[in-house]
């Protein structure tokens, strides 16, 4: 499975209706052995499981084999998915699991790269706002404010560091990624909270210095 960054194209509602039944025939002929049919689940998830599993990992060699290592597992447990949720929510599920398993293991490291963490800041009006009325140079402080963000993000825990890639980089609702992350809403938006709150007090000397 190779993984191939694409924008994603604009849904309207009939379009995410259709595209809703389609996934389940597609899941349905999957769960009887339909190769071509996992395929297509594949090219559809594959860029938004990458992504995940990328910003959680901060490296893409580890993001790529994870991804794959997601799907050929999905594959192999598709029998048991009883469609209680979408399917890729329970993709996601497996995803940030083996990711959370891989980094349990790999702890034992003494520093995490941040050369290829691509957290992309200008698409968070939050942070934007902390250094576009401070400098005449917003595009080199966009660029600064990246590299403190990346530094900041991989300094909080796995939980909350999860919490921010779904919400505010995936852009997946409080209820999904409760599914997800197996609790309830109400920790997902404390976590969420409390993680804001922490990349605000790491972000904050810079900010002042700007």
């Amino acid at each position: 499975m190779t993984m191939i960054m694409a924008e994603p194209a604009e849904r309207t509602d009939s379009d995410a209706a259709f595209s809703e039944l389609e996934e389940k025939e597609l899941v349905t002929n999957a769960r009887h052995g339909n190769l071509k049919a996992y395929d297509e689940l594949v090219r559809r998830y594959q860029e938004r499981i990458y992504a995940t599993i990328y910003h959680m990992t901060a490296n893409h060699e580890d993001a790529n084999d994870l991804a794959q290592e997601s799907f050929v597992k999905a594959f192999q447990a598709l029998k048991s998915f009883k469609g209680g949720s979408s399917f890729y929510t329970w993709l996601y599920r497996i995803a940030v699991n083996k990711t959370i398993n891989f980094l349990k293991q790999r702890k034992n490291r003494q520093h995490m790269s941040l050369n290829d963490l691509d957290f992309n800041v200008e698409h968070n009006p939050d942070l934007v706002a902390l250094i576009s009325d401070k400098t005449p140079r917003r595009e080199a402080g966009l660029t600064e404010l990246q590299e403190k963000l990346n530094g900041a993000l991989l300094k909080l825990s796995e939980s909350h560091r999860m919490a921010v890639v779904l919400h505010d980089v995936q852009g997946l609702s409080h209820e999904e990624i409760a599914k997800i992350m197996h609790c309830n809403i109400g920790t997902v938006r404390s976590r969420l909270f409390y993680a804001r709150q922490q990349l605000q007090a790491l972000l904050a000397d810079y900010v002042k210095a700007t």
